[in-house]
Protein backbone atom coordinates (compact mmCIF):
# COMPACT_ATOMS: atom_id res chain seq x y z
CA UNK A 1 0.00 0.00 0.00
CA UNK A 2 6.73 4.73 -1.68
CA UNK A 3 10.28 4.59 -0.91
CA UNK A 4 9.88 4.25 -4.75
CA UNK A 5 7.05 2.94 -4.98
CA UNK A 6 4.48 1.17 -2.95
CA UNK A 7 5.74 -2.49 -3.53
CA UNK A 8 9.13 -1.47 -0.97
CA UNK A 9 6.50 -0.88 1.74
CA UNK A 10 4.28 -3.53 1.16
CA UNK A 11 6.90 -6.20 0.54
CA UNK A 12 9.28 -5.23 3.08
CA UNK A 13 10.43 -8.15 5.78
CA UNK A 14 9.52 -8.77 9.35
CA UNK A 15 11.42 -9.70 12.46
CA UNK A 16 10.68 -12.84 12.48
CA UNK A 17 11.71 -16.16 10.40
CA UNK A 18 10.31 -16.84 7.89
CA UNK A 19 9.22 -20.67 7.87
CA UNK A 20 9.26 -21.40 4.23
CA UNK A 21 8.90 -25.16 5.10
CA UNK A 22 11.99 -26.06 2.10
CA UNK A 23 15.50 -27.81 2.35
CA UNK A 24 18.60 -25.72 1.36
CA UNK A 25 19.47 -27.02 -1.77
CA UNK A 26 15.76 -25.75 -2.76
CA UNK A 27 15.56 -22.69 -1.95
CA UNK A 28 17.95 -21.49 -4.65
CA UNK A 29 15.37 -21.73 -7.12
CA UNK A 30 13.09 -19.30 -5.45
CA UNK A 31 14.71 -16.41 -7.87
CA UNK A 32 12.78 -17.35 -10.56
CA UNK A 33 9.37 -16.86 -8.88
CA UNK A 34 10.18 -13.93 -7.45
CA UNK A 35 10.99 -12.08 -10.34
CA UNK A 36 7.96 -13.77 -11.65
CA UNK A 37 5.82 -11.87 -8.47
CA UNK A 38 8.33 -8.41 -9.40
CA UNK A 39 6.84 -8.89 -12.80
CA UNK A 40 3.33 -9.74 -12.26
CA UNK A 41 2.90 -6.91 -9.66
CA UNK A 42 4.39 -4.37 -12.89
CA UNK A 43 1.90 -5.84 -14.84
CA UNK A 44 -0.96 -5.38 -12.60
CA UNK A 45 0.19 -1.61 -12.13
CA UNK A 46 0.18 -0.82 -15.44
CA UNK A 47 -3.21 -2.29 -15.74
CA UNK A 48 -2.70 -5.75 -17.47
CA UNK A 49 -4.37 -7.67 -15.26
CA UNK A 50 -4.33 -10.68 -17.21
CA UNK A 51 -1.26 -11.12 -17.30
CA UNK A 52 -0.38 -10.55 -13.88
CA UNK A 53 -3.01 -12.61 -12.64
CA UNK A 54 -1.30 -15.78 -15.08
CA UNK A 55 1.90 -14.83 -13.89
CA UNK A 56 0.87 -14.78 -10.07
CA UNK A 57 -0.82 -18.49 -10.68
CA UNK A 58 1.81 -19.81 -12.33
CA UNK A 59 3.93 -18.80 -8.94
CA UNK A 60 1.21 -20.10 -6.76
CA UNK A 61 1.46 -23.80 -8.24
CA UNK A 62 4.74 -23.73 -8.24
CA UNK A 63 5.15 -22.80 -4.72
CA UNK A 64 2.14 -25.48 -3.70
CA UNK A 65 4.10 -28.05 -5.49
CA UNK A 66 7.26 -27.17 -3.26
CA UNK A 67 5.38 -26.24 -0.20
CA UNK A 68 7.20 -23.29 -0.04
CA UNK A 69 4.52 -20.86 2.36
CA UNK A 70 6.00 -17.59 1.20
CA UNK A 71 5.61 -17.89 -2.42
CA UNK A 72 2.22 -19.18 -1.89
CA UNK A 73 1.53 -16.19 0.48
CA UNK A 74 3.20 -13.45 -1.65
CA UNK A 75 1.40 -15.26 -5.14
CA UNK A 76 -2.06 -14.90 -2.88
CA UNK A 77 -1.32 -11.66 -2.28
CA UNK A 78 -0.91 -10.17 -5.53
CA UNK A 79 -4.17 -11.96 -6.90
CA UNK A 80 -6.01 -9.93 -4.00
CA UNK A 81 -4.48 -6.79 -5.67
CA UNK A 82 -5.90 -8.18 -8.80
CA UNK A 83 -9.78 -8.62 -7.34
CA UNK A 84 -9.29 -5.51 -6.06
CA UNK A 85 -9.31 -3.67 -9.97
CA UNK A 86 -12.71 -5.44 -10.79
CA UNK A 87 -14.04 -4.94 -6.81
CA UNK A 88 -14.63 -9.09 -6.94
CA UNK A 89 -15.49 -9.40 -3.52
CA UNK A 90 -16.49 -12.99 -3.91
CA UNK A 91 -12.76 -13.54 -5.23
CA UNK A 92 -11.06 -11.48 -2.14
CA UNK A 93 -13.33 -13.81 -0.15
CA UNK A 94 -11.89 -16.93 -1.44
CA UNK A 95 -8.55 -15.92 -1.43
CA UNK A 96 -8.29 -14.62 2.13
CA UNK A 97 -9.73 -18.01 3.23
CA UNK A 98 -6.89 -19.24 1.53
CA UNK A 99 -4.43 -16.89 3.15
CA UNK A 100 -5.87 -17.22 6.68
CA UNK A 101 -5.47 -21.29 6.20
CA UNK A 102 -2.00 -20.65 5.66
CA UNK A 103 -1.28 -18.34 8.60
CA UNK A 104 -2.48 -21.16 10.83
CA UNK A 105 -0.62 -23.95 8.92
CA UNK A 106 2.62 -22.05 8.72
CA UNK A 107 2.40 -20.15 12.36
CA UNK A 108 3.11 -16.95 10.57
CA UNK A 109 1.27 -13.97 11.15
CA UNK A 110 2.55 -11.91 8.12
CA UNK A 111 -0.44 -13.49 5.97
CA UNK A 112 -3.19 -12.39 8.47
CA UNK A 113 -2.18 -9.15 8.19
CA UNK A 114 -1.83 -9.00 4.59
CA UNK A 115 -5.36 -10.36 4.22
CA UNK A 116 -6.41 -7.57 6.55
CA UNK A 117 -4.78 -5.08 4.70
CA UNK A 118 -6.32 -6.35 1.13
CA UNK A 119 -9.40 -6.06 2.58
CA UNK A 120 -9.53 -2.84 3.91
CA UNK A 121 -8.11 -1.78 0.42
CA UNK A 122 -11.12 -3.62 -1.43
CA UNK A 123 -14.11 -2.21 1.32
CA UNK A 124 -11.99 1.64 0.71
CA UNK A 125 -12.67 1.23 -2.89
CA UNK A 126 -16.39 -0.11 -2.29
CA UNK A 127 -16.99 3.15 0.15
CA UNK A 128 -17.52 0.61 3.50
CA UNK A 129 -15.01 3.21 5.31
CA UNK A 130 -16.38 1.31 8.75
CA UNK A 131 -15.49 -2.11 7.34
CA UNK A 132 -12.27 -0.64 5.70
CA UNK A 133 -11.21 0.87 9.10
CA UNK A 134 -11.66 -2.40 10.96
CA UNK A 135 -9.39 -4.42 8.54
CA UNK A 136 -6.48 -1.55 8.43
CA UNK A 137 -6.92 -1.58 12.70
CA UNK A 138 -6.26 -5.10 12.64
CA UNK A 139 -3.31 -4.56 10.03
CA UNK A 140 -1.20 -2.19 11.98
CA UNK A 141 -1.67 -3.89 15.03
CA UNK A 142 -0.45 -7.55 13.39
CA UNK A 143 2.26 -5.60 11.49
CA UNK A 144 3.44 -3.64 14.85
CA UNK A 145 3.19 -6.72 16.51
CA UNK A 146 5.95 -8.32 13.99
CA UNK A 147 8.02 -5.65 13.32
CA UNK A 148 6.64 -5.17 9.88
CA UNK A 149 7.36 -1.27 9.77
CA UNK A 150 6.39 -1.06 5.81
CA UNK A 151 3.08 -2.70 5.79
CA UNK A 152 2.66 -0.25 9.59
CA UNK A 153 3.78 2.78 7.72
CA UNK A 154 1.46 2.54 4.91
CA UNK A 155 -1.47 1.75 6.67
CA UNK A 156 -1.00 5.21 8.38
CA UNK A 157 -1.55 7.01 4.71
CA UNK A 158 -4.12 4.59 3.79
CA UNK A 159 -6.38 5.11 7.11
CA UNK A 160 -6.00 8.76 6.38
CA UNK A 161 -8.80 8.35 3.58
CA UNK A 162 -10.94 6.33 5.67
CA UNK A 163 -10.76 9.58 8.22
CA UNK A 164 -11.92 12.23 5.28
CA UNK A 165 -14.26 10.12 3.78
CA UNK A 166 -16.05 10.30 7.42
CA UNK A 167 -15.08 14.18 7.89
CA UNK A 168 -12.34 13.67 10.28
CA UNK A 169 -10.11 16.05 9.03
CA UNK A 170 -8.08 16.03 12.74
CA UNK A 171 -7.21 12.26 12.05
CA UNK A 172 -6.49 12.38 8.76
CA UNK A 173 -4.27 14.95 9.19
CA UNK A 174 -2.21 13.48 12.01
CA UNK A 175 -2.03 9.81 9.82
CA UNK A 176 -0.80 11.86 7.52
CA UNK A 177 1.78 13.29 9.50
CA UNK A 178 2.71 10.10 11.51
CA UNK A 179 3.17 8.21 8.13
CA UNK A 180 5.28 11.19 7.01
CA UNK A 181 7.15 10.77 10.59
CA UNK A 182 7.80 6.78 9.94
CA UNK A 183 9.00 7.10 6.45
CA UNK A 184 11.63 9.73 7.65
CA UNK A 185 12.63 7.64 10.21
CA UNK A 186 13.34 4.83 7.69
CA UNK A 187 14.89 7.00 4.81
CA UNK A 188 15.73 10.61 5.71
CA UNK A 189 17.19 10.75 2.05
CA UNK A 190 13.42 9.61 0.56
CA UNK A 191 11.46 12.17 -1.39
CA UNK A 192 7.82 10.38 -1.10
CA UNK A 193 5.40 11.85 -3.63
CA UNK A 194 3.16 8.95 -2.65
CA UNK A 195 1.98 10.79 0.65
CA UNK A 196 0.88 13.45 -1.60
CA UNK A 197 -2.11 11.77 -2.33
CA UNK A 198 -3.58 12.35 1.25
CA UNK A 199 -2.64 15.61 1.41
CA UNK A 200 -4.43 16.50 -1.91
CA UNK A 201 -7.91 14.74 -0.85
CA UNK A 202 -7.20 16.75 2.43
CA UNK A 203 -6.88 19.73 0.83
CA UNK A 204 -9.60 19.11 -1.43
CA UNK A 205 -12.12 18.01 1.10
CA UNK A 206 -11.12 21.22 3.07
CA UNK A 207 -12.38 23.79 0.37
CA UNK A 208 -8.61 24.62 -0.85
CA UNK A 209 -8.83 23.61 -4.51
CA UNK A 210 -5.52 25.68 -5.19
CA UNK A 211 -3.68 23.79 -2.59
CA UNK A 212 -4.97 20.81 -3.98
CA UNK A 213 -3.82 21.77 -7.27
CA UNK A 214 -0.33 22.97 -6.16
CA UNK A 215 -0.16 19.36 -4.34
CA UNK A 216 -1.65 17.50 -6.93
CA UNK A 217 0.58 18.49 -9.54
CA UNK A 218 3.65 18.32 -8.10
CA UNK A 219 2.06 14.51 -7.16
CA UNK A 220 2.04 13.82 -10.72
CA UNK A 221 5.30 15.25 -11.71
CA UNK A 222 7.00 13.25 -9.15
CA UNK A 223 5.28 9.74 -10.01
CA UNK A 224 6.80 10.48 -13.70
CA UNK A 225 10.15 11.60 -12.69
CA UNK A 226 10.09 8.46 -10.01
CA UNK A 227 8.54 6.00 -12.54
CA UNK A 228 5.15 5.37 -10.06
CA UNK A 229 2.48 3.77 -10.80
CA UNK A 230 -0.69 4.40 -7.95
CA UNK A 231 -2.83 1.08 -6.69
CA UNK A 232 -6.55 1.81 -7.41
CA UNK A 233 -7.26 2.41 -4.25
CA UNK A 234 -4.58 5.13 -4.21
CA UNK A 235 -5.04 6.82 -7.73
CA UNK A 236 -9.27 7.16 -6.91
CA UNK A 237 -9.08 10.10 -4.41
CA UNK A 238 -6.31 11.78 -6.88
CA UNK A 239 -8.63 11.46 -9.68
CA UNK A 240 -11.53 12.54 -7.44
CA UNK A 241 -9.57 15.90 -6.52
CA UNK A 242 -8.44 16.63 -10.14
CA UNK A 243 -11.72 16.28 -11.08
CA UNK A 244 -12.66 18.86 -8.91
CA UNK A 245 -9.96 21.10 -9.13
CA UNK A 246 -11.49 21.63 -13.05
CA UNK A 247 -14.42 22.15 -11.65
CA UNK A 248 -13.53 24.83 -8.77
CA UNK A 249 -9.91 26.53 -10.38
CA UNK A 250 -10.51 28.28 -13.83
CA UNK A 251 -7.73 26.68 -16.49
CA UNK A 252 -5.55 30.37 -16.47
CA UNK A 253 -5.34 29.42 -12.57
CA UNK A 254 -4.53 26.06 -13.28
CA UNK A 255 -1.33 26.86 -15.35
CA UNK A 256 -0.31 29.96 -13.23
CA UNK A 257 -0.30 27.20 -10.28
CA UNK A 258 1.24 24.39 -12.36
CA UNK A 259 3.89 26.84 -13.49
CA UNK A 260 4.35 28.06 -9.89
CA UNK A 261 4.77 24.43 -8.64
CA UNK A 262 7.34 23.22 -10.84
CA UNK A 263 10.43 23.04 -8.73
CA UNK A 264 8.27 22.53 -5.54
CA UNK A 265 9.56 19.57 -3.13
CA UNK A 266 8.02 17.47 -0.84
CA UNK A 267 8.82 18.56 2.44
CA UNK A 268 8.12 21.96 1.49
CA UNK A 269 4.32 21.07 0.60
CA UNK A 270 4.17 18.97 4.23
CA UNK A 271 5.27 22.64 5.71
CA UNK A 272 3.26 24.64 4.02
CA UNK A 273 -0.21 22.51 4.26
CA UNK A 274 0.28 19.94 7.11
CA UNK A 275 -0.47 21.46 10.84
Amino acid sequence: MVAAGIMVLTSCSTNQEHKDHKSTPEATSEASPKEMLKQAYQLFKEGDDAASIALANKVLAIGRETNNDTLVGRALTSLCRNAQRSLDTTRLADLSADLSQLAATSEDKRWMMYRAHMNAEMWRLIGNMDRAESYYNESMEISYEIGAMGMYTIDHFNKSFVALAKGDYESANALIKKYYALRVEADPEAEDAYGLIALAYLLEQQGDYRGAHEVATVTRRLFKEQNLFPEPPDEKPLLAVEAKIKEMVDVSEQEKIGAASAGQTVSRLLDKYLR
